[in-house]
């Protein structure tokens, strides 16, 4: 079988305008989910705190056990029949960065676990509220535990990202589809997306990386 690429390059400006709505999404998702995340592992690191923990606790079940696909349906095809219309972009945000969430949060609390118990009693010791305490002593330190998982969850939020095109995006997956359309070269086309995933992934794996050794070297991590 003889590989037909011409179709595919005529098509570019479709490839890279998709490739910049993937960036975009992931982009958005990503900010939403660091920050969600935040707050959601942060309100799990006391179970005394009842009613806060019961509802993050709530949150990450719901999301960790149902499929990010049925997720976003629910977010595109399931709010309009309570009469709340989102833009399939704001859609696709919401489902990813709130999905990302989940997972991120659970890396912010064992990051935050992970600092010695003896870091919080010194700084409550010199007189800093629990708050103060925590944002200028504990979350510093455990940021920088957290940049490797945090780069796998980025990883595998590029990835996820194809699934939007279902909700009528026109992100890379969704462009792709449609030169298919066009030329009927599925093997091609799949191989040109595929190999654009692969940089995207790449790119981020070597700046984590870079991050990561700097930081080594450092001695922060």
């Amino acid at each position: 079988m003889k590989l037909d690429f011409s179709g595919v390059w005529d098509s570019w400006p479709s490839l890279l305008h998709g490739t910049l709505v993937t960036v975009e999404i992931t982009a958005a998702s990503l900010v939403l989910g660091c920050v969600l995340g935040l707050l959601v592992g942060l309100g799990r690191l006391n179970p005394r705190r009842r009613t806060l923990y019961a509802i993050c606790t709530f949150y990450l079940t719901l999301v960790r056990g149902t499929p990010l696909l049925v997720q976003l349906f629910l977010w595109f095809f399931g709010l309009p029949h309570v009469g709340v219309i989102l833009p399939a972009y704001v859609c696709g945000i919401l489902g990813l960065g709130i999905y990302s969430a989940a997972y991120v949060s659970e890396i912010v609390r064992g990051a935050i676990q992970s600092i010695e118990r003896g870091q919080m009693e010194a700084a409550r010791s010199l007189g800093l509220p629990y708050r103060m305490a925590m944002r200028r002593v504990i979350l510093p330190q455990a940021f920088v535990r957290m940049i490797p998982p945090l780069g796998n969850e980025f990883i595998a939020l590029i990835k996820n990202s194809a699934l939007v095109s279902l909700l009528t995006i026109a992100d890379l997956m969704h462009e792709g589809e449609k030169i298919i359309s066009i030329t009927y070269r599925s093997l091609e086309t799949y191989l040109v997306i595929a190999l654009i995933y692969l940089v995207l992934t790449g790119v981020t794996t070597l700046v984590l990386r870079r991050i990561e050794k700097v930081l080594r070297s450092e001695g922060r991590v």
